[in-house]
């Protein structure tokens, strides 16, 4: 049987990357992987565990094939590694870091696809961006007003279905919530 390809999608400073980290082990018992992105940062910066590449690197690496999903967003490029086919075909299920406004493009290439979106209290999200200092408070409430509406036209559409899963508190309740909403149910 096929795996399942899981896409995280949710705003910057919603905490993907924290929610990743806190159930890499608990995913891996379930036979999930989670997937290193590809994306044009420096290795330096913080966040996400990815590749850094250049954009040249990251051109080159495209035209080769080499990612099964990419898209660009806010300034920077991001690559899935096209080997989550091979790991779908073998059974594994694959949980990538996903970007919402590249959901369409990955449900017509993976029609089963599981949309999970993590969501943040705008308060808390506003506090996170305000702490991480990446933004100006100008920059962050555009971001804040452009995710509010970003996400109510994603609940709209039905498309495929998407999964809530609030992260405004404790980090470990959201693991909780991320592994009920994987697990497979029993045949």
């Amino acid at each position: 049987m096929a795996g399942r390809l899981i896409y995280l999608i949710g705003p910057s400073g919603s905490g993907k990357d924290s929610l990743l980290d806190a159930a890499r082990a608990r995913l891996a018992e379930r036979g999930c992987r989670v997937v290193r992105r590809v994306i044009t940062r420096s290795a330096e910066a913080v966040g996400e565990a990815a590749l850094g590449v250049s954009m040249q690197e990251f051109a080159e690496m495209e035209a080769q094939g080499a990612f099964a999903l990419s898209w660009h967003a806010n300034g920077l490029a991001y690559g899935i590694p096209r080997e989550i086919d091979d790991w779908l075909a073998t059974g594994d299920d694959v949980l990538v870091n996903g970007s919402r406004g590249h959901l369409q493009n990955t449900h017509e290439r993976y029609p089963d696809v599981i949309v999970l979106l993590l969501t943040v209290d705008q308060a808390v999200l506003r506090q996170r961006l305000l702490a991480r200092g990446r933004e100006s408070v100008v920059e962050i409430d555009q971001r804040l007003a452009r995710n509010a509406r970003f996400n109510e036209r994603l609940l709209a559409d039905s498309e495929p279905a998407v999964h809530l899963l609030d992260n405004s508190g404790p980090l470990e309740y959201t693991v909780e919530r991320l592994l009920v909403c994987i697990d497979k149910p029993e045949a």
